[in-house]
């Protein structure tokens, strides 16, 4: 199974930047939708970005288009959300998350994810 371990949460001021890391392994094909998602209290957990692995296509939500950055290194093995410009409201836990097979229009969907991470705190002070 995947596993996946999460660093890089943190306090900033608004405006600051922070950059989060997943570690990955156990990927036992290369056919895996790869996402970051983010959840306050009493919310659903929110779709960020994502990438399909076999396409190469990469989504974003409207909310971080032009602010946060998915990248990777070494093949998917560690993943990356760099969040530039931060504002109050991106504060929220933060998870990364890996399902087998394309993204499609379900990226969004947090029900369909296999494996997650255990999550890491982001708070953005005004």
């Amino acid at each position: 199974q995947v596993q996946l371990a999460e660093s890089g949460g943190g306090s900033v001021q608004a405006g600051g930047s922070l950059r989060l890391s997943c570690a990955a392994s156990g990927y036992r094909n290369r056919r895996y939708c790869l996402g970051w998602f983010r959840q306050t209290p009493g919310k659903e957990r929110e779709g960020v970005a994502a990438v399909d692995v076999t396409s190469g296509i990469t989504y974003y939500s409207d909310s971080v288009k032009g602010r946060f950055t998915f990248s990777q290194r070494d093949s998917y093995s560690t993943l990356y959300l760099q969040m530039n410009s931060l504002k109050p409201e991106d504060t929220a836990m933060y998870y990364c998350a890996a399902d087998p097979g394309s993204c499609g229009s379900t990226w969004v969907r947090a029900s369909r994810f296999q494996y997650w991470s255990q999550g890491t705190q982001v708070t953005v002070s005004s």
